[in-house]
């Protein structure tokens, strides 16, 4: 059973506490292809990260801890970008007004922005003497179809030979693995999910309206749900920080996670 949890919305959908109930409702091993957080914003997800001599994000922590065994996150996460705020109107090098990316992990290597001063305790914590560094689009683009869609198939395997897999995208991209071929598709947002039949979802995929994204061509889930009418809804009520641990997600949710189950199966 492979299940894919996509969000409708770009930020705050709720993706990470479903998946990671759904990890936990049905004994499956979560997995975060692609993932990052903000130097600011998350400092203490980064610190706690650099303190290991590597870069990971919340929602992968959150999936390896819910998941069966002793998985670190960097074994479910195959990469990693680091961004922090940039004031002013200025775009840095990937275009964008509000932040400016300052490295990618890439399995256990790293991918530095070389337009920009890697923060101090960034540099000291992280083993980059060896890391690629870029300076416009397009060599970026070339060190993501060399190393990043390697690491991204790679772990694409890993998924393919789990028994049970729940993979979490990001934002509100509907195909975080192209290799992935799932059963059902859960997306997600603030009160409810639609669950799709994943052969179908990802039909849709294939000819959606594709945007230009961070340097990739990726669909947007609103797209393809248009394209599509799910096969089962189910409402999620809001929970309390207390609350969401996976286990009590796993209950408070247990009727979503049923409805998911049966389109999988």
């Amino acid at each position: 059973m492979r299940v894919l949890v996509a969000g409708a919305d770009p930020v705050d959908a709720g993706k990470t506490v479903f998946a990671a109930g759904l990890v936990a409702h049905t004994g499956a091993v979560g997995f975060k292809p692609r993932a990052g957080n903000d130097y600011w914003f998350h400092h203490d997800d980064v610190r706690a990260a650099l303190g290991e001599a590597t870069l990971y994000g919340g929602d992968a922590a959150t999936l390896a801890a819910a998941s069966p065994g002793t998985l670190a996150p960097g074994d479910i996460n195959a990469v990693h970008r680091l961004w922090r705020p940039s004031p002013g109107p200025g775009t840095g090098l990937l275009g964008r007004e509000d932040r400016e990316f300052l490295l990618d992990r890439v399995g256990d290597g790293f991918v530095l922005n070389g337009t920009v001063d890697v923060p101090d305790p960034v540099r000291a914590a992280l083993p980059l003497a060896d890391a690629l560094a870029v300076s416009s689009t397009e060599e970026l683009d070339q060190v993501m179809e060399a190393h990043h869609l390697p690491a991204l198939a790679t772990l694409g395997e890993t998924v393919a030979r789990a028994d049970r897999a729940v993979v979490e995208s990001y934002g509100d991209v509907a195909r975080p693995l192209r290799s992935l071929d799932p059963d059902a598709v859960a997306v997600v947002e603030p009160r409810a999910t639609r669950v799709y039949e994943g052969s179908r979802f990802w039909q849709a995929c294939e000819v959606a309206t594709r945007s230009p994204h961070e340097g990739r061509l990726e669909e947007r889930v609103g797209p393809v749900e248009d394209l599509l009418d799910p096969v089962a809804r189910a409402d999620l009520p809001p929970l309390g920080n207390d609350e969401r641990d996976p286990e009590a997600v796993a209950d408070a949710y247990d009727h979503a996670f049923e409805r998911v189950r049966e389109v999988a199966e």
